[in-house]
């Protein structure tokens, strides 16, 4: 809520105060708060650069100041950007400890276009990125899933892990907006070649477009790949109320979503699932759509019903990602 951005950024502290009116209305008793703690340097240097880091603290000089030309920062930003990605370690610690096996780190700024060096995109810190690699390191994983359903392209998520095989990212997203990356064909190199998984997706693409996409393409990636953590970046920019979206997706879409993955995740053992937030910028269908993951994930039930379409623009899409993913084994 310290990150302040000004009058006309999307990206400003009510995304956050809507989301906890909605938390206390409508869940009261259900939920476990974990306290975030601040990362650290040496941490928060597995992805940044020590100059860029250095960059980010200096902002506590001025009231306030631009990192980039949309990325705006106030006085106490350098704190909130550290407790973002801290507050995503901290999860990580409470999913692999066995203490939750799913949560929802409701954190801003968001991260998944923060590059090493810069910012962009309303994003400082790349939170999931440093996530990824501290369970790589500390907890000895070699598969990471990232499913990042947000309606942008997680353009640095991409480029972090692009040569690894330890993490696979999966990325459906409308590509002629920003940051215009993400094309079927970047599928990772060298050792990291097909653990990238693009799907730009058709304009007005609606609730049972995404899910025919995701259970025909994901399904066999989860099914293959056996990940033991899932990691979410949750953008809800993708609802068609949303003053950036692109696609026609509801709060019971995003509820598809989260059922689908606990579903897929069961096959493989129910990897623990961490949800980060990220884009979204309509307040009501914001929080709207964080109540449908949120009531999903407590019903903690994988095996409830979803819906099972054919649509011809999910046949589209999943055609595509048969063809440039073929060893995955994706059937139409």
């Amino acid at each position: 809520m310290e990150h302040k951005t000004g009058l006309v950024s999307l990206e400003h502290p009510n995304r956050l105060k809507v989301i906890h009116q909605m938390l206390d209305t409508d869940f009261p008793n259900e939920l476990i708060t974990i306290k975030p703690e601040p990362a650290t340097m040496d941490v928060l240097e597995t992805v940044h650069t020590p100059v860029y880091i250095e960059k980010i603290l200096k902002t506590a000089d001025y009231d306030f100041t631009h990192l980039s030309p949309d990325t705006p920062a106030s006085a106490k930003t350098y704190l909130a950007a550290f407790l973002a990605v801290g507050g995503c370690l901290k999860a990580l610690d409470s999913l692999l400890s066995g203490d939750c096996q799913a949560a929802f780190a409701l954190v801003r700024p968001p991260g998944h276009h923060a590059l090493p060096d810069r910012a962009s995109g309303f994003c400082i810190f790349n939170n999931l990125g440093v996530t990824a690699l501290q369970a790589l390191k500390v907890y000895g994983l070699n598969r990471i899933l990232i499913v990042d359903w947000d309606i942008h392209h997680g353009n640095a998520l991409q480029r972090l892990f692009y040569d690894m095989k330890e993490v696979l990212y999966f990325s459906s997203h409308y590509v002629f907006t920003f940051p215009q990356t993400g094309a079927w064909e970047d599928t990772g190199r060298g050792p990291g070649l097909d653990y990238t998984v693009n799907i730009p997706l058709l304009k007005n693409l609606g609730d049972e477009d995404i899910l025919h996409c995701y259970r025909d393409i994901l399904s066999p990636i989860i099914t293959t790949y056996e990940p033991q953590l899932i990691l979410v970046a949750a953008g809800f920019d993708g609802h068609r109320d949303d003053p950036l979206g692109r696609t026609d997706l509801t709060e019971q879409g995003y509820g598809w979503l989260t059922q689908l993955l606990m579903k897929l995740g069961a096959k493989v053992g129910s990897p623990p699932i961490l949800l980060a937030l990220e884009g979204g910028y309509n307040l009501k269908a914001l929080a709207g759509s964080i109540r449908e993951v949120l009531m999903t994930l407590t019903s903690g039930d994988p095996e409830a019903e979803i819906p099972n379409p054919y649509t011809p623009q999910g046949e589209e899409l999943v055609k595509k990602a048969a063809k440039i993913h073929p060893g995955y084994g994706i059937q139409y």
